[in-house]
């Protein structure tokens, strides 16, 4: 189809990414047909994914609300040196409401469950990464399970980063979201120099923690892993000619991640947001609207490549703690911003500026060793 209006769009992968541009696809564009093609049995696979209301501009928020699950005024971080209640919303979303809501809100027939292909007209690729080897990384990795805590486990919001907790393999945090009175998700996290995950270790943590609260744990209703990319330095083009040229592509496919968080969910939004208004739908046209898409976001963050930089290589691993322990002393709405991926040069210099939480010299090596 070579129109700029083609009558049917493809989507290869029912993950977040390709999941919310079929939403708003369905939702602003009734005249385009699309089809969600994913290859496993349910939509967005196994997952929790979480966002702040500072992460998603008020006009986009429509693309995402049908989704949540839960939300909370305001988040928690714990560190050794100090404790603060932040008052910006936060809100979770469950795989399995996201796979429901598709099923619901998308026209019947456009799902299409335990299939692969590569169309050749218009289409929009979301089957996750491309070849990391191109970039520069190091690695967020978790695990996660949802405890049942008999009579209740006394949280009122999330603790977004529980750094009090022995620092292991680089920096280790563990994040909570109480889901309800005795549901709450336990997820232990580390800013790790490898993507190697240790389940049973990890597990055995999760269980020494829950005794540490005092909780009586009286079963789990679900268990995630994942290990995402943090990125350093890298080659935007060759990560994108990794997976092929001429098509447009969407989430981690196509780079659109956070540098330092990993996470896609606001990105997903954003491009779900410019699908949605686009012009043009052609094959051509989404090629060239995506790849500028992720062009200008990497271009945009530099900054945040140059602090992962010192924080993997110039923050000792056991010491890497003391970087976010900063972080979040810093004012609330250049916190927001910062996870929005939208620090402004004022937040920068706000950032880099006082007495650095890592040696300069290390500092000053790990960005010359990156460049």
């Amino acid at each position: 189809m070579t129109g700029t209006h083609p009558s049917e769009i493809s989507i290869l992968g029912g993950g977040l990414a390709g999941g919310l541009i079929a939403f708003a696809l369905s939702q602003r564009r009734p005249d385009v047909r699309v089809t969600l093609i994913e290859r496993g049995e349910t939509l967005g696979g196994n997952h929790i994914w979480s966002f702040f209301d500072s992460d998603i501009a008020e006009t986009d928020r429509w693309i995402v609300e049908p989704f949540v699950t839960r939300r909370w005024d305001g988040y928690e971080v714990r560190f050794p040196g100090q404790r603060r209640v932040l008052a910006t919303g936060y809100n979770s979303i469950e795989s399995e409401r996201f796979d429901r809501v598709l099923r619901e809100r998308l026209p019947e027939g456009s799902v299409r469950l335990g299939a692969a292909e590569d169309p050749e007209g218009a289409a929009i690729d979301a089957r996750g990464a491309g070849d990391l080897g191109t970039l520069g990384l190091g690695w967020q990795k978790f695990m996660g399970r949802v405890l049942r805590v008999e009579g209740g486990h006394g949280l009122a919001r999330p603790v977004v980063m529980d750094a009090t907790v022995p620092q292991i393999d680089g920096y280790r945090f563990i994040y909570l979201l109480p889901f309800d009175a005795e549901r709450v998700f336990v997820e232990d996290t580390y800013y790790s120099d490898t993507p190697d995950l240790d389940v049973v270790a990890i597990g055995t943590r999760i269980d020494d923690y829950a005794t540490a609260q005092g909780w009586r744990v009286i079963g789990h209703e679900r268990e995630e892993t994942g290990v995402l990319p943090v990125v350093i330095g890298g080659d935007l083009d060759a990560y994108w000619r990794s997976t092929g040229e001429g098509i447009a592509k969407a989430g981690m496919r196509a780079g659109l991640f956070h540098p330092t968080t990993g996470y896609s969910l606001p990105d997903a939004v954003r491009l779900a947001s410019a699908v949605a208004k686009a012009p043009d739908l052609s094959r051509e046209g989404l090629a060239r609207l995506t790849r500028d898409h992720a062009a200008r976001a990497w271009q945009a963050r530099g900054f945040y490549r140059l602090l992962d930089a010192m924080l993997f290589r110039a923050a000792k691993s056991g010491e890497r703690y003391r970087v976010l322990e900063r972080f979040y002393r810093l004012p609330e709405p250049l916190i927001g911003r910062f996870y929005a991926g939208q620090s402004s040069f004022a937040d920068k210099a706000r950032i880099l500026t006082g007495r650095p939480p890592v040696p300069l010299g290390r500092a000053v090596a790990a960005i010359m060793g990156r460049r």
